[in-house]
């Protein structure tokens, strides 16, 4: 489905005005939704780059992701463009994965999950055998059945009611099954899959999220839908998605302010009328979006005017977080994919250790070789990102615990015959006390709150705050953690502004995304 921008009178869009806090995914993707309905847009930046975590370090093969490294969902990313009268393909080279994901055990098994279903469930068959292989497209059923059931009334609904999920589950009652509301998301994958391997393997999507399987809903296994219906790499690194987004922004006149801290947001008359940045200038604003973790919000840190907004994220669980190597190396042994994971040997001690607030010792690591899957092979210096589970709060980190955890890792990935030339050191290693920093008031979860439990998905704040003027966007607020979903979670926002702006009669005659008229 592809949105057409929302038009205006030219006279009255020049009194509009919306300031965005944050140039993450979320904030870029509203702040181009709005421009392109005619809104007068500035953004506020506080670090020198655009993109939230999408976020790179220098190394000597140039910038290397740091952050988010899994791109889905291309048509979220082509609506957005489509609605500001672009091509996703004219700014951005998308190379679509052959094959999704590699994936080893220390036992020298190895599973290639590729685009075409048909040749994964040939893999699975050579892999764990033709049980194996009817249990895995059972499992592709149930994944697709989930997604179906759960995109319209829960992701892209704006603001989802039990009530209307309830009533469409029972309109479809085989769906009650798949969703298996009593069962975690690895006591499912136990029945579906014999083979412990493959369990193991399709858990690690509740990571996706910040969650553990032994303790998500196994509704989440909806997830494996998303990434098998396509896996995109962005040539060049997934910033250069984040650059693309700032460029077709700035093209709509979009004023992206880098480096601008914002002191609090001014609330005047139980509404949200303007920005203090630090040192006190004031941007007076007709509506204001946040991009941040609302829990920013409930715990004062802008105002205490704003404190009454997402008041569950002071006390509900935090999302996991992640020990994070960005370096470039030439890497010797094992032959690596786009994207790999090399599973730990105790599948439940890892996520016995989160839950326990210690940093795992024995985790599965991700590593995403950067430079490959384009089509082309790889430069000497390639650019790596290693990604291993980790609380946002551990209770065992000290100096002396990292070096003695970074020592492991690289013997373990040397047991998987892998090394690198050079070896990251502990300067390529972002830890969560340096995510909390980078964003504040998150505690160090990359993935706002926790997804544990099966009504966790309810108690994320939607793009409409309690406070009049002020709106919601990015992973902290639904639907949810992820790049598609924070870019979805922005047109939830500019679709809550527009309306609102007409039901207070700001704006005269318009006609919304799809061609509705208001009249």
């Amino acid at each position: 489905m592809t949105f057409s921008p929302t038009r205006f009178d030219k006279p009255t869009v020049s009194r509009t005005r919306v300031v965005v806090i944050g140039a993450g995914v979320g904030g870029l993707a509203s702040a181009i939704r709005l421009a392109a309905a005619g809104l007068s847009v500035t953004v506020l930046e506080r670090h020198t780059h655009a993109g939230g975590k999408i976020r790179t370090l220098p190394s000597a093969a140039g910038p290397v992701d740091a952050g988010p490294t899994v791109l889905t969902m291309r048509q979220m990313f082509d609506d957005l463009f489509a609605c500001a009268g672009a091509r996703l393909d004219d700014h951005v080279s998308l190379i679509r994965q052959d094959l999704l994901a590699r994936h080893g055990w220390s036992d020298g098994s190895q599973l290639d999950l590729f685009a075409s279903p048909d040749q994964s469930a040939t893999a699975v068959r050579d892999f764990a055998g033709s049980k194996s292989e009817a249990e895995f497209r059972a499992f592709c059923d149930r994944s697709r059945a989930l997604f179906e059931a759960f995109d319209a009334p829960m992701m892209r609904a704006a603001e989802p009611k039990l009530g209307a999920l309830t009533r469409h589950v029972l309109s479809n009652p085989s769906v009650i099954g798949a969703m298996a509301p009593l069962s975690t998301l690895a006591s499912m994958l136990r029945r579906q899959f014999s083979d412990p391997r493959l369990a193991q393997l399709f858990g690690r999507y509740a990571t996706y999220v910040g969650g553990s399987p032994y303790q998500a809903p196994a509704v989440l296994g909806l997830i494996w839908h998303a990434e098998a219906t396509g896996v995109w790499v962005v040539k060049g690194g997934m910033h250069k998605l984040a650059g693309a987004m700032s460029e077709l922004a700035a093209a709509l006149g979009v004023d992206i302010r880098l480096g601008s801290h914002v002191e609090r947001i001014d609330i005047a008359e139980g509404r949200a009328r303007a920005v203090i940045l630090e040192g006190g200038a004031r941007l007076p604003a007709d509506a204001i979006v946040f991009n941040g973790d609302p829990r920013a919000l409930a715990a004062g840190a802008l105002g205490r005017d704003c404190s009454t907004i997402a008041p569950q994220t002071l006390t509900t669980p935090r999302s996991y977080s992640a020990r994070v190597y960005s370096f470039a190396a030439t890497p010797r042994g094992r032959e690596l994919a786009h994207h790999n994971v090399l599973f730990a040997d105790d599948a439940a001690s890892e996520f016995d250790d989160l839950k326990a607030g210690r940093i795992p010792q024995n985790p599965s690591l991700y590593i995403c070789a950067e430079d490959r899957g384009q089509g082309h092979a790889p430069p000497p210096l390639e650019r790596f990102e290693i990604i291993t589970n980790a609380p946002a709060r551990p209770q065992n980190h000290t100096d002396k615990d990292l070096q003695s955890w970074h020592e492991t890792i690289i013997q373990r990935m040397q047991s998987f015959d892998l090394t690198f030339t050079p070896s990251p050191d502990l300067e390529t290693i972002t830890t969560p006390a340096m995510f909390d920093r980078l964003f504040p008031q998150t505690q160090g979860a990359l993935y706002g709150q926790s997804p544990h439990g099966m009504m966790a998905a309810f108690h994320r704040p939607t793009a409409r705050s309690t406070i009049p003027g002020l709106y919601l966007v990015g992973g902290g607020a639904h639907p949810g953690a992820g790049v598609p979903m924070a870019t979805l979670s922005a047109r939830h926002a500019a679709g809550a502004i527009l309306s609102d702006l007409i039901s207070t009669s700001t704006l005269g005659r318009m006609v919304m995304p799809g061609g509705m008229s208001t009249e």
